[in-house]
């Protein structure tokens, strides 16, 4: 699975690569820091799972899920974000985010996420 990060704080990049690093179905991670550069490799990379941050320069999130709805196909959008309002959790996953995680204490969620993930990958390709 091709993972790509949206997020501008290299410490936040890292910490969730650190995480990840132990899901063997994960074969790359890409990495973006803002809202252009994250639709670019999205529609370059076309990646199974994108991790996305609410807040980055040059725009949002939803900007991104915006750009890229009509794109977003079989790819499991998990947004982490630090404003983890209900009325932006509504927006994302309306605009095709499947997830939505708060990040000062919901990174165990999204370790349940790719276990599930990892899981329903190897059962595929088995």
């Amino acid at each position: 699975m091709k993972l790509l990060i949206a997020d501008d704080s290299q410490i936040v990049r890292h910490r969730l690569i650190e995480m990840l690093h132990d899901f063997p179905a994960i074969e790359s991670i890409y990495q973006a820091t803002d809202v252009l550069e994250t639709i670019e490799m999205f529609r370059r990379l076309k990646p199974d799972i994108m991790i996305l941050d609410l807040r980055m320069p040059s725009g949002t999130g939803m900007d991104v899920l915006k750009n890229i709805r009509q794109e977003i196909g079989n790819t499991v959008v998990i947004v982490l974000t630090n404003y983890p309002f209900p009325q932006y959790k509504k927006i994302c996953l309306d605009l095709g985010a499947r997830y939505f995680f708060d990040k000062s204490n919901e990174y165990e969620k999204l370790c349940q996420v790719f276990q599930e993930l990892t899981h329903r990958h190897k059962y595929r390709n088995n």
